[in-house]
């Protein structure tokens, strides 16, 4: 082998193609001088080349995952011809992920090109085998036929362990794509004109052995035109005419299959029927620009197909054939295994198919988990399993259940295995169990404590502890450890105290009750573990012992239940406030919007707060009140009219009191998802506990505005769900606070109602105008008889304090006429207006 030789695959210029067709006499024979430039850009072009490759083999270095940066590495190399380096680089990337057909092509070609001597030879063949494994590939196997019969010398020669070699090899390519549709005539005519060069080699007076291999090759011809592969007219005419050479009268220019055997023309006739009946499959599949999604699901359907045709091995080349196409498909992957696992089972292809797609897939826990289980299946040795089990834990998957199904898996063979066993076979003994649940248990209490599925993984521990451990200690230990891990769990009590109940361990099981009654559990818990005691003492404890519970738990119960009214009572009492409920409501972003609105109040409501106004307004004057008085008792006549008539009109239709929130003991939480619900609070904050009302704020739309309450038990729970701030929930940082109603309520300004505090107009005064009463009209706190300044209307808060609004009179000078009884004086217009502020 060469050392000094390189690896140039480059695409050929024109000008080189000509002069490889023999066109070198059209060429101009002139010698282009040198320039420098050219020289300059040279070196400039392997100064960047050399930093690129360099810059790959740290990204390389640094994360030898990286997929992509394994291919522009190896284009790199092999356009600057380090074959050694490149060498290093394919068999590195082989080691970490599958290659491409193309990659592997590209490969055997460079070394090929170097292939000198018969440990040359091996190795080349040893690459086509390992790229043969990854994927199906006719051009590789296409490749791999034509580099046996160039560098076996045995095949060569056509000795007889050459021939037996190269049929053997021909068959393999034939059973692996001989059925491919669209490209497995290729291998079929590789293989004819294998059979057709060894009658050369026969001597003419051998009329036997030439019979016998005339009677092979039309075989072949045969079986070829009994699968449906594309182009399968001009193989018809081609064997006619090869018949015709035999001395077979035939028509070699007809496309029938006149003079040919009957069971050739059947045989066929249904080969051409189920060509024409996957034309159109072939077809979808074929197209080049299709996107990928809508091709896959081309391919689907056409695998549907040929499942319904019943023939395993054609279903079986059409999912190479669409794992080629689409190698990092899971869902692809899933459904080609699931289908080997129900037609195949034991068979290797099965194992081999599921080794390919680990590799293809490694992040897809459920792949693993079949793996193994196949694996177990097919009686895999105990070294091949735990290599197996070893690489999945190295892998990346989507969720912690996922690795909690792959330990379980394990274990369930590990246990299947020694329970099946009457001796101890390869060295597996229950200490292998017991090392797998630890470890579980350390990598997944972190993220699946407090869980259901962290639970039974425990409960299964325990359960193998005692039985196949038959060790009482340790499964003690098993529950004590999860207890220390998820105490507050309630189902992890039970499930301790279940089992020792079962084990008729009565005393253990007592004093499990005695540590955990006082607990707090969340939702009812507390109360359950409480009668749960009382139930056990019942049916298995003594007099003493039954007394003993309920003189526990009595005070306990009663303890609950008075919090349990407390909570209730803060949750859905109401202040007796007014104003602090409207304050309320504008602070905690009007999640109940109350409507003020003095057409919404009753005529009796009404003419109260006028009173209260008006003795506001006037003091202490007893003229004026008696006054009113008698003002109001003529009012009361109209107002309880339209008190009976209000009443008849909300029998059916009274609104509903809005529901008040004390906040109490509430966390506010905002960065919350959109697509967040009540369930899924109430799952984040399960381990806090005490979780009560849960509320999401929405918008007029009823659309989630990203901000939520949630009420708790006391402020033990609502300080440890605060502690949970900045933790994710659907992918987005929480941001939890404790919920605070007195915070913004500031003192009140003086000589400034509570109203203009909060922005918000004096909608009782402009409601009354806009139905033209005339009324004395209350005036705000702080302003005296005297001000020209009348707040009417919508924005007359904002005006200055020595100017009125325009088309308002004033109520220092008389008004006559029309002018007095509308109550009202002409508008000024701009000019008079303009010229008021200029005398001014």
């Amino acid at each position: 082998m060469a050392e000094t030789e390189t690896v140039v695959d480059p695409q050929p210029s024109k000008e080189e193609e000509e002069a490889a067709n023999g066109n070198e006499e059209h060429m101009p024979d002139v010698q282009k001088p040198s320039d420098d430039s050219d020289s300059d850009s040279d070196s400039d072009d392997e100064t960047q080349e050399k930093a690129q490759t360099e810059a790959l083999e740290l990204e390389l270095y640094n994360n030898p995952s990286n997929y992509d940066s394994h291919v522009q590495y190896i284009k790199l190399l092999r356009k600057q011809g380090d074959i050694d380096k490149l060498r290093q680089a394919r068999e590195a990337m082989s080691a970490l992920f599958p290659l491409s057909p193309e990659m592997w092509r590209e490969w055997a070609k460079d070394e090929t090109t170097m292939c000198s001597g018969e440990d040359a030879f091996l190795e080349v063949e040893k690459l086509f085998e390992q790229g043969l494994s990854d994927y199906l590939s006719v051009a590789l196997w296409c490749d791999y036929l034509n580099f046996v019969q160039e560098y076996d010398t045995s095949v060569r020669e056509c000795s007889t362990i050459g021939i037996s070699k190269a049929r053997n090899l021909f068959e393999r390519a034939i059973t692996a794509a001989g059925l491919h549709v669209a490209e497995g005539c290729s291998i079929w005519e590789l293989y004819r004109e294998f059979e057709q060069a060894i009658v050369l080699t026969i001597e003419e007076t051998d009329s036997e052995a030439r019979e016998k291999q005339i009677q092979r090759i039309r075989n072949l011809f045969h079986r070829q035109l009994s699968v449906p592969l594309v182009d399968m007219t001009s193989t018809l005419l081609t064997y006619k005419t090869w018949e015709a050479d035999q001395g077979v009268t035939v028509d070699v220019n007809s496309s029938k299959c006149d003079g040919l055997p009957s069971h050739f023309v059947s045989a066929y006739q249904r080969a051409l029927g189920m060509l024409n009946a996957r034309a159109d499959f072939e077809e979808k599949i074929s197209k080049k620009d299709v996107d990928d999604s809508e091709k896959l699901k081309e391919f689907m359907t056409y695998l549907k197909f040929e499942q319904s045709s019943g023939d395993p091995a054609r279903v079986n080349i059409l999912y190479e054939r669409a794992i080629t196409e689409f190698p990092i498909s899971s869902d692809l992957w899933l459904d080609y295994t699931r289908y080997l696992d129900k037609t195949f089972k034991t068979s290797k292809i099965v194992r081999d198919v599921y080794n390919r797609a680990t590799r293809n897939c490694p992040w897809v826990g459920d792949l693993w988990v079949c793996y193994l289980l196949c694996l177990e299946r097919c009686h895999a040795s105990e070294e091949e399993l735990s290599s197996v089990f070893e690489k999945s834990l190295q892998c990346t998957f989507s969720s912690f259940d996922e690795y909690l199904n792959v330990f379980l898996t394990r274990v369930d063979e590990l246990r299947r295995r020694i329970s099946a066993s009457t001796q101890v076979e390869d060295g597996i003994n229950y200490a292998v169990i017991r090392d797998i649940f630890q470890r579980a248990s350390d990598y997944l209490s972190p993220h699946l404590k407090n869980t259901d599925s962290f639970l039974r993984m425990h409960s299964y521990w325990a359960h193998l502890e005692s039985k196949l451990g038959k060790d009482m200690i340790a499964t003690r230990g098993v529950w004590e450890s999860l207890l220390k891990i998820s105490g507050s769990m309630l189902e992890a009590w039970q499930g301790y105290i279940a089992m020792e109940i079962e084990m008729g361990h009565i005393n253990e099981a007592r004093s499990l009750y005695k540590r955990c009654y006082s607990k707090r559990f969340t939702g009812t818990g507390s109360e359950e573990i409480c009668h749960s005691w009382v139930r056990f003492e019942r049916e298995y404890g003594s007099l003493e012992d039954f007394d003993l519970a309920v003189q526990k738990v009595t005070p306990r119960l009663q303890e609950l239940h008075l919090f349990k009214l407390q909570q209730e009572n803060q949750t859905v009492g109401a202040p007796t406030d007014e104003r602090e409920n409207l304050v309320r409501k504008n602070l905690r972003e009007k999640r109940k919007p109350v409507s003020s609105s003095m057409d919404e109040q009753s005529p009796a409501k009404r003419r109260k707060d006028l009173d209260q106004k008006n003795n506001k307004a006037y003091g202490n004057d007893k003229g004026h009140g008696r006054h009113l008085a008698e003002a109001n008792e003529v009012a009361q006549v109209h107002d309880s009219k339209a008190d009976s008539a209000s009443t008849k009109e909300t029998k059916n239709h009274s609104p509903r009191k809005p529901v008040i929130y004390s906040d109490q003991c509430t966390a506010f939480i905002s960065n919350l998802s959109l697509q967040a619900t009540d369930k899924d609070l109430r799952s984040f904050f399960n381990d806090v506990g005490g979780v009560g009302a849960i509320r999401i704020l929405t918008d007029k739309d009823k659309r989630p505005r990203g901000l939520a309450y949630v009420d708790f038990s006391d402020d033990a729970h609502l300080a440890a769900a605060v502690e949970k701030n900045r933790q994710s929930l659907l992918g987005k940082r929480l941001s939890i606070a404790r919920s605070d109603p007195q915070r913004g309520r500031g003192k009140k300004t003086a000589g400034r109602s509570s109203k203009f505090d909060r922005g918000e107009m004096n909608s009782e005064v402009s409601v009354e105008s806009s139905k033209g009463r005339r009324g004395p009209q209350p005036q705000s706190a702080g302003q005296g008889h005297g001000d020209d300044v009348q707040l009417i209307g919508k924005n007359t808060f904002a005006m200055p304090r020595n100017v009125r609004a325009l088309g308002f009179p004033s109520r220092d000078k008389p008004q006559s006429g029309e002018a007095k009884e509308l109550g009202d004086e002409n508008p000024k217009s701009n000019d008079e207006f303009r010229k008021m502020f200029l005398k001014g």
